[in-house]
């Protein structure tokens, strides 16, 4: 499963825009969203995109193949919890999240996520900042979705304590862009951007 905002000037990495301006933030959310869809359809797994507002009929998840579906109200730990219950009462027996804004996400890390599943409870994927770019469950956990300071340096921490008396795979620790200080740690995405580090 993938969250992902629908791409609109102005309202996607604000934190980003304050530093380089609404149509560069916009462009470098883009680059890193065709990169999640490129590296997640090379997995084995079925593969669902979330849309923030409003599903897209036809774009660059179309052509490869995703399911598509509208994330439900509430804040980023109701929307994760009532992802993972649609795909749990679906039958699906190891699920993992993940967002659209790791550009150094590899398809072998969802591989390895899905393969740890099979001996684990869990898998979790620490970003740099503090959150988790990866959650990976085999069952409802609907208490790792609350009480949780969302967009702050404690969510990994805290949920990894939620996690305590299960058996949890931890991938290794990734960067997750948010911030102008974030980008400039991906090279490949600057030059993407055909900025080469030259936008600050």
């Amino acid at each position: 499963m993938i969250f992902i905002r629908n791409p609109k000037l102005g309202q996607v990495k604000t934190r980003l825009a304050a530093k380089i301006g609404d149509d560069l933030a916009l462009a470098a959310y883009n680059k890193m969203t065709e990169h999640t869809a490129q590296i997640a359809k090379k997995t084995a797994a079925d593969k669902m995109v979330f849309y923030s507002e409003t599903v897209v009929k036809q774009d660059f998840w179309t052509d490869n193949g995703f399911i598509k579906a509208k994330q439900s109200s509430g804040d980023l730990g109701k929307r994760m919890e009532m992802a993972f219950e649609q795909a749990f009462d679906g039958n699906y027996q190891h699920v993992v999240i993940i967002g659209s804004d790791v550009f150094s996400l590899q398809t072998s890390h969802l591989d390895l996520a899905f393969k740890a599943l099979k001996t684990h409870d869990a898998v979790i994927g620490p970003a740099l900042d503090g959150g988790y770019y990866l959650l990976g469950l085999n069952k409802k956990m609907p208490y790792l979705f609350s009480d949780k300071a969302w967009g702050k340096p404690s969510v990994f921490k805290d949920t990894l304590q939620d996690l305590e008396d299960v058996s949890v795979f931890q991938l290794e620790p990734l960067n997750d862009i948010d911030t102008l200080d974030d980008l400039k740690q991906e090279p490949k995405l600057l030059k993407q951007l055909n900025r080469n580090g030259k936008i600050y």
